[in-house]
């Protein structure tokens, strides 16, 4: 059944996705070009909306078990409030506080369905409950993911690629753990997502707005809260690792915006992507070469969870490492940011003396 509700919600995208554009266009949620879009010409972008009522669709054919619907409910009406605000942003562009508050929201609901983080249990015995920081916690992570799958849907198929690789690691987890509810929601945004990358993949003829990013990350969150709470302080990393590439960018886009004392809201064209495409990649190819990387992330978390503790912290810092070498070789943070580089190139010239 999982797998007929993944295909419906397919068929659906692909049928529904040509109506929303005719409707971003009539109601002006259209993305026009400027100094920092990749794209030359107005382009429609609501086709969230489509992956949205998909899921919808495939919510009503699969009909979650009684035990799993108040956190369906929670997560349908958070999810309708993430994209109610994209909608509006998509057409009137909204300030950054009011769909912050929003999506606090939207988390809050969903948090008080009883999707949280109670406690962590430690690698060497004994557990940490975080009592009141539970609620704020789990909120902040909601909104965290949310806003970095938004922050790197910056080119034609970017963001569904990202989301779709990071969904089918979560989804293959909850299916080696038998968590059916998580696997049925994440098979029916899988089918959903591929069905809009159709349309979405470079050249795009639709991109998902603020109401898709919005939207996946907001149950890409949420999913992966149901599918790791209350485990082992290294297990609790797994969901970190398989969102590596959006939570990366993100976390150097901050420190890129405090090095060049910027407000952290300041918009830039130094993510990723746009990185990639200044080192001489294609669209095409510059998409593809980070659907490998978020690929990879997934990969590693397969190993990591099924690793012994030292395997686990071995396999963390190999990631780390990787990381920041790439972020020095691509300009992440700067062109002058380069500490690792430097040091691995002082320790090559003092060698060769």
């Amino acid at each position: 059944m999982v797998y007929l509700t993944l295909l419906i919600c397919f068929i659906a995208t692909l049928i529904i996705t040509p109506l929303v554009k005719k409707l971003a266009f009539k109601i002006g949620a259209t993305d026009k070009p400027n100094h920092r879009k990749v794209h030359q010409k107005i382009m429609p972008r609501l086709g969230g909306l489509a992956i949205f009522i998909s899921f919808l669709i495939g919510m009503l054919v699969l009909q979650p078990q009684p035990q799993d619907s108040t956190s369906a409910w929670a997560i349908i009406i958070g999810a309708s409030i993430i994209v109610v605000i994209g909608v509006f942003d998509d057409m009137l562009e909204l300030s950054a506080k009011v769909k912050f508050i929003g999506q606090i929201a939207a988390a809050l609901i969903v948090v008080l369905s009883g999707v949280q983080v109670d406690y962590i249990n430690l690698p060497f015995g004994g557990e940490i409950h975080l009592g009141m920081l539970s609620i704020p916690l789990t909120i902040i992570w909601i909104v965290g993911i949310t806003n970095a799958i938004n922050l790197i849907d910056g080119l034609d198929g970017l963001a569904a690629g990202v989301s779709t690789i990071a969904l089918i690691t979560i989804s293959g987890m909850a299916m080696l753990k038998g968590d059916m509810f998580v696997l049925s929601i994440g098979a029916i945004l899988i089918g959903s997502t591929l069905g809009f990358l159709k349309y979405n993949f470079h050249p795009a003829k639709i991109f998902m707005g603020d109401t898709g990013a919005l939207f996946l990350g907001f149950m890409i969150a949420v999913l992966s809260l149901l599918g790791f709470k209350n485990v082992t302080m290294i297990s609790l990393i797994v969901p970190v690792i398989i969102l590596g590439v959006p939570i990366s960018d993100t976390f150097f886009a901050i420190i890129r915006r405090i090095v060049n004392k910027k407000p952290l809201s300041a918009p830039d064209k130094s993510h990723l992507h746009h990185c990639m495409l200044r080192l001489g990649y294609s669209h095409r190819q510059t998409v593809l070469i980070i659907y490998a990387m978020a690929a990879s992330f997934g990969l590693a978390a397969f190993i990591f969870s099924m690793s012994t503790l030292w395997g686990a912290l071995l396999i963390i810092g190999i990631l780390l490492l990787a990381i920041e070498v790439f972020v020095e070789k691509v300009g992440l943070v700067g062109s002058n940011y380069k500490p690792l580089l430097r040091m691995i190139s002082t320790k090559d010239a003092n060698s060769d003396k």
